[in-house]
């Protein structure tokens, strides 16, 4: 049965004992507030259904954020923590005063038709939601927070926004490789070229070292990919030559085994 008392500062305490579960209390402004939750509450701990929210009526989103980028977003490729990091800010400054429990679909909804209102891509928009989806993933099976339902899963997200499918022109390869190729960094030129005789991603090729490439099987082994499988990229002829003048390249530092590198930054690496 719960006890209901008036405390000094002129609010309503709740307090349920109950054998079999911890005692739980809060605060409510109105009496009637405070019998409605004892009531609900007494029937869902018979029912066996009952959660404790205060964990999540209390954590505020923009806090819980804080927590998702200093422990989850780490654990993934840099480039995935650094795309999230950057995310995170739109997502902070619409959520940040609300607590995890008082987002609601029809909340989160909002934030999608405002975030398109305002002129973002379709596919921004769903990669904001798919950040802020996967935090109340781990708030509720890693956190415990006592939430029951994700309510981004509620919500309609926006289309995926169409595959690019325009190819350069040869004239505007010629210009591009020109103006690369004339650069007092020889890096650029052998970077474009090698983007756009084999088709791999900037990342790929930036942290390209010189174990995946076999100029003599005329391939290349990927294993850092952005779908985390490894795969293989065959190489043209034209590819080949351009790896070959990069890897043969009279001036390649010591301490490090990237094809294509740069002076060390401040943490050291190149």
């Amino acid at each position: 049965m719960a006890t209901i008392s008036k405390t000094p500062s002129a609010t309503w305490k709740a307090i349920i004992r109950k054998r079999g579960w911890p005692t739980t209390i809060k605060t409510f402004r109105t009496k009637r507030d405070a019998q409605d939750w004892a009531r609900r509450t007494e029937d869902e701990m018979v029912r066996g259904v009952y959660i404790n929210r205060a964990k999540s009526d209390r954590l505020l989103l923009g806090d819980a954020l804080d927590r998702y980028l200093r422990e989850v977003s780490p654990t993934k490729k840099p480039t995935t923590a650094s795309a999230e990091r950057h995310k995170a800010k739109a997502v902070k400054n619409f959520f940040s005063d609300f607590s995890l429990a008082a987002i609601s679909p029809d909340l989160v909804a909002e934030y999608r038709d405002t975030r398109l209102e305002d002129g973002k891509s379709p596919s921004t928009v769903r990669l904001e939601l798919a950040l802020l989806s996967h935090l109340f993933t781990i708030a509720i099976k890693e956190w415990r927070v006592g939430l029951t339902y994700n309510p981004v899963a509620n919500i309609r997200k926006p289309p995926p926004g169409k595959g690019r499918d325009r190819r350069i022109t040869p004239q505007e390869e010629k210009i591009l490789i020109k103006a690369c190729t004339d650069h007092s960094n020889p890096m650029l030129g052998w970077i474009v070229r090698t983007a756009l005789h084999t088709g791999m991603r900037a990342g790929e090729i930036k942290s390209l070292t010189r174990q995946q490439v076999s100029l003599s099987k005329r391939v290349v082994l990927l294993t850092e990919t952005k779908n985390g499988s490894a795969r293989m990229v065959p190489l043209t002829q034209k590819a080949t030559s351009v790896l070959h003048e990069a890897l043969e390249h009279p001036i390649c530092p010591l301490d490090t085994d990237l094809i294509f590198w740069g002076e060390p930054g401040r943490d050291g690496k190149r």
